[in-house]
C-alpha cells in the first residue's frame, strides 16, 4: 500500500487518485491519524463483503446456540397449497 503525507497528496492529486484506482492509498497525518484513499467500486465491494460475513458469522451463532430448527422438507412446505 502506498503512503504520503496530506501536502504531498495535495501537491499530486490527480497521480493519486490514478494510483487509488488499482491499489489503496493511505495518507498519514503529523498527528499520526491515517485514512485511506480509494477507488468508490472496491469500496462498496468491501462493504458488500462485510456485510456477507456478518450475515454468515450470524446465522453460525444462531446454529451454535440452538436457535434453529430442522428443515422439513419441501413437502411440508407445500403443503398447505395442496387441494
Amino acid at each position: 500500500m502506498e503512503s504520503t503525507s496530506p501536502k504531498k497528496l495535495r501537491a499530486e492529486l490527480k497521480d493519486y487518485l490514478d494510483m487509488a484506482l488499482d491499489n489503496p492509498i493511505r495518507i498519514q497525518r503529523r498527528s499520526g491519524e491515517n485514512y485511506i484513499l480509494m477507488n468508490e467500486a472496491q469500496y462498496a465491494e468491501m462493504k458488500n463483503e462485510i456485510s456477507s460475513l456478518q450475515r454468515r458469522l450470524l446465522a453460525m451463532s444462531d446454529i451454535v446456540d440452538g436457535k434453529t430448527s430442522e428443515y422439513a422438507g419441501k413437502d411440508a412446505r407445500l403443503k398447505r397449497f395442496k387441494k
